[in-house]
């Protein structure tokens, strides 16, 4: 009995010799990759971690000159930012302040700069579009209209479709072109909810421009919900 089972624990060792002979350098390899993707993700979330912890400690840096008002301090945070931790969302924030204040302080080409960068370089769809609408205001304001439009035409996230819209409108006002700018205007008001504080604005520019809002709204009511508006560029 005892010779029996020899034989047959001998069989099975041969059995995984044979097993490990085969597999055995696959399932290393396996192993050594697996091992070696767990360390690499531990390490991106480490420095992640790490980037995040010193933009934001930065940032605060942004905030405290801004606070301040001391635009020497903060341009040279927000270098900082950009140089490195160009992708997180601190970098972002810091070129809205920094715009926001340099503008306030009567300073276009500083905040144009800033904004500029935002809209081109956030990592944040959202951050972008609030970027180019600021952008897209100071152009306005030096009666820059042509790039105004330009920087406000195009893909942008949906919930900015109205807003982006209600700009387009204001720029083609200033620019003479009244049917354009009505179905801009029009554009956004359909895109509106009802209630919504910013709609009553759009509905505002409409009437100023001899469009009865009430019209729009049956329009939006009764219009296909992919018909395209009349006169949109």
């Amino acid at each position: 009995m005892a010779k029996h089972l020899d034989l047959e624990e001998q069989e099975q060792l041969d059995q995984l010799k044979h097993f490990w002979n085969t597999w055995g350098t696959l399932i290393s390899s396996v192993l050594l990759v697996v091992a070696g993707s767990l360390a690499a993700w531990q390490g991106y979330q480490y420095w992640q971690n790490r980037q995040a912890t010193q933009a934001a400690a930065l940032f605060d840096a942004v905030d405290v000159a801004a606070r301040a008002g001391d635009q020497a301090r903060l341009t040279q945070a927000f270098g900082d930012l950009k140089s490195k931790y160009a992708g997180t969302a601190q970098a972002a924030q810091a070129g809205l302040t920094l715009a926001k204040t340099a503008a306030d302080a009567g300073n276009p080409d500083a905040a144009k700069e800033a904004l500029g960068w935002v809209a081109e370089h956030a990592s944040d769809e959202g951050l972008k579009a609030i970027a180019k609408l600021r952008l897209a205001s100071v152009l306005m304001d030096q009666k820059n209209y042509d790039e105004a439009l330009k920087l406000v035409t195009g893909s942008v996230p949906a919930e900015f479709d109205a807003v982006f819209a209600d700009r387009r409108g204001d720029i083609l006002v200033l620019q003479g072109k009244r049917a354009e700018a009505v179905a801009e205007y029009t554009k956004a008001y359909k895109g509106l909810e009802e209630g919504v504080e910013y709609r009553r604005l759009v509905e505002i520019k409409l009437g100023a421009l001899g469009v009865a809002p009430q019209g729009v709204a049956v329009a939006a009511a009764t219009a296909p919900a992919t018909a395209p508006v009349e006169g949109a560029k």
